[in-house]
């Protein structure tokens, strides 16, 4: 039975450095995910001021619990949306100007509803070019906390960005949330708080956040859900099995539900104590499927669905258009051109399979997003003549994707 070592959730690993930076003592990190994202959040706090050391198995961070080391930085935030979000959050509880920047792709993504909250709590910040996007300054003097509203409805980075944020404020946070997508991330973060010594309570729509700062610890980073995803989609589409060890019964990330869509098109799946066999039948059956809690893997459904016995319909994940690309849109183009049939609405897709109609090898458009080249990688193992124009672009999250995925074709 093929094991893969899925290297560490992104999303963890940028809240784990966030927590360490601004928690009292020393905190070590255990198999932190090492990719552009996550080196581009530990140079960021390095910008700020935070000794960050970097061995090959973990990471020492020195927390700083009233903020940056450092009156003035000039931080570029790469293509990590975490960083872009997390790191101007983190740096609003120290004293000093701080600027961010970010790349193109970056810049394009929205900031609003965060910035917004943020001001509304006090903090001095200025977006410089365009409203709502980077690059931005903040004039940081702490913050004082206090009651805020929050729309959540385009990524739940922002309420996670403002829960991390309460424990470092005088008077804590009590956060009302009008809507919210992608809530298992949010979950994620409030466990992760808890493991540094903060605690969060929900009433209904309203987060409370009490002040009281963190406490460092040893934190072990789970490995990513959504890069699983893409192996345990192989095993469904090619009659295979996949094993990932660390991803279990107890693991943090919503985004291991993925599994239980492979289950209803008809793979056989185990979710043990502490791992996670997908094994294919033949069978994939067509379905539709609310996806909005574990969006970040619509790709990869979309990108096996050619191969399903009847019509596949992902709905409710319209904030997927304003994530690294517009990952609807860039999905529907794709199998387009591999000749499948697609149809898009502001929140939906639907892939229909050609009865007798195999799709056809064809470059696949990346848009520089790492889940479309590693979604349709997938489709690739059944479809001859996939390539891509910009297959590099996986470093974003996981460098050695090809060979990883190369390897298990070669074992089955």
């Amino acid at each position: 039975m093929p094991e893969v070592a899925v290297p560490g959730s992104k999303s963890i690993t940028a809240r784990a450095l966030f927590l360490a930076a601004a928690a009292d003592g020393v905190t070590t990190l255990v198999r932190p995910l090492r990719s552009d994202d996550t080196e581009g959040f530990a140079e960021g706090l390095t910008r700020l001021g935070y000794r960050v050391g970097r061995t090959p198995g973990s990471w020492q961070v020195d927390g700083r619990p009233h903020g940056p080391a450092v009156t003035e930085a000039d931080v570029h935030c790469r293509d990590g949306a975490t960083t872009a979000r997390f790191l101007p959050t983190l740096a609003a509880t120290g004293h000093g100007t701080y600027r961010f920047d970010a790349s193109p792709q970056m810049r394009r993504r929205p900031l609003l509803p965060l910035t917004r909250a943020l001001r509304d709590l006090g903090v001095d910040l200025r977006h410089e070019e365009k409203e709502g996007h980077h690059p931005l300054t903040v004039t940081a003097a702490g913050v004082r906390g206090g009651a805020v509203t929050l729309d959540a409805g385009q990524s739940s980075q922002y309420l996670s960005a403002l829960l991390l944020l309460g424990p470092l404020t005088r008077e804590g946070l009590r956060i009302t949330v009008t809507d919210l997508v992608s809530a298992p991330y949010v979950e994620i973060t409030i466990a992760m708080m808890r493991a540094f010594g903060a605690q969060v309570r929900r009433e209904g729509d309203v987060f409370v956040v009490p002040p009281g700062g963190y406490r460092a610890t040893t934190y072990a980073v789970e490995p990513d859900a959504s890069t699983a995803s893409y192996f345990f989609a192989a095993a469904a589409v090619t009659g295979g099995e996949v094993t990932v060890p660390g991803l279990g019964e107890g693991a943090l990330q919503g985004d291991l539900g993925f599994v239980d869509v492979l289950r209803r098109m008809g793979a056989r799946v185990s979710v043990g104590a502490d791992a996670t066999t997908v094994r294919g039948t033949g069978e994939l059956r067509g379905l539709t499927v609310n996806m909005r809690d574990i969006s970040d893997t619509m790709p990869t459904l979309a990108a096996i669905a050619p191969f399903a016995s009847g019509p596949v319909r992902i709905e409710d994940v319209a904030n997927t258009r304003v994530k690294e690309c517009d990952r609807l849109e860039a999905c529907a183009e794709n199998l387009r051109r591999l000749g499948v049939e697609v149809a898009t609405g502001p929140d939906w897709i639907e892939i229909r399979p050609g009865a007798g109609r195999a799709p056809v090898g064809a470059e696949i458009k990346s848009y520089g997003d790492h889940r479309i080249v590693m979604s349709f990688a997938v489709t690739g193992l059944r479809v001859p003549g996939v390539s891509f124009d910009d297959p590099g672009c996986v470093r974003k999250t996981f460098p050695a994707f090809h060979d990883e995925f190369g390897a298990l074709r070669a074992r089955w």
